[in-house]
């Protein structure tokens, strides 16, 4: 029963784009990755400028300020997402977790091969859902593990990391918990819930953590990094570790693009927090 419960999802093990790079250079685009059939953001015409994504002060929601609460409750209805700024967590320690993250994705490929997709899992290097050899591929691999609560974890990958990245995601770990409790506090004020309401519906919940790596391109209008959809957790904490613009959401039926700003956090309301909600308010 608890090995079946650390299983976030399966696919099946496929080469990775550093896989195809390491056997030969690559001067196109290979099959299983050219996504012609799809909506590319980069490469529409629409014009967001107008639009931005809602920041919101976590300090000021905190200090019971009702016009950012107010403000919160706006954004989650028409947005779903939000930049959470003055959000508490240490700057310092987001640098050395993102210093760090870039180390690791820099480990030569023998020492990735440790934390490599295991047959019918999805922790791990590699790519999420991928349900058949024919199935096309995102330009982009990533690494998953669950890292909450803390007998969920795989023993060959939290376990396993290098040092001082352990210890510094296990702090990490716990202070976006922290930060997600927060937020979902607020929410509760907002919708005029009992908090202690939404702390038992989630204070135990699976934390899981996904690091993504998009090399660069030679053709970009024939790739996506990362297919679109929507996240199925209750909430998601979205640390960008570069000023590289990627990021795109759909509002409106166009894509707006996510500037991060400086120690900020983007926040994603996902379909497990709606869908726990709906069912909440049905009782």
């Amino acid at each position: 029963m608890e090995a079946k419960a650390t299983v976030i999802g399966s696919s099946l093990v496929e080469p990775s784009i550093l896989d195809l790079a390491n056997n030969q250079p690559l001067t196109t685009v290979p099959p299983r990755f050219v996504r012609l059939e799809i909506d590319h953001p980069l490469i529409r015409n629409d014009d967001t400028s107008t639009q931005q994504l809602p920041v919101i002060d976590m300090h000021r929601l905190l200090s019971g300020d009702d016009s950012e609460l107010e403000k919160l409750d706006n954004t989650c209805k028409e947005w779903g997402f939000f930049q959470l700024i003055n959000h508490g967590v240490s700057s310092s320690l987001v640098e050395k977790v993102k210093a760090e993250i870039q180390d690791f994705f820099n480990l030569p490929i023998d020492e990735k091969k440790k934390f490599w997709q295991q047959p019918g899992d999805s922790e791990g290097f590699g790519q999420h859902f991928i349900a058949s050899e024919e199935q096309k591929l995102d330009w982009g691999y990533g690494f998953t593990m669950v890292t909450l609560p803390t007998h969920l974890r795989k023993p060959h990958l939290f376990p396993k990391l290098p040092l001082p990245f352990r210890d510094d995601l296990e702090v990490y770990s716990t202070e976006i918990k922290n930060l997600t409790l927060k937020i979902l506090d607020q929410m509760a004020k907002a919708l005029r819930m009992d908090p202690n309401d939404m702390e038992e519906l989630f204070e135990n919940g699976m934390q899981a953590f996904r690091m993504n790596y998009y090399p660069p391109c030679l053709q970009p209008e024939k790739v996506v990094g990362h297919n679109s959809h929507c996240d199925a957790s209750a909430l998601t904490v979205l640390l960008q570790i570069n000023e590289m613009d990627g990021l795109q959401i759909k509002k409106d039926g166009k894509w707006v693009a996510v500037k991060p700003l400086p120690d900020a956090f983007v926040v994603n309301i996902g379909d497990v927090l709606e869908v726990t909600l709906v069912i909440f308010y049905s009782l």
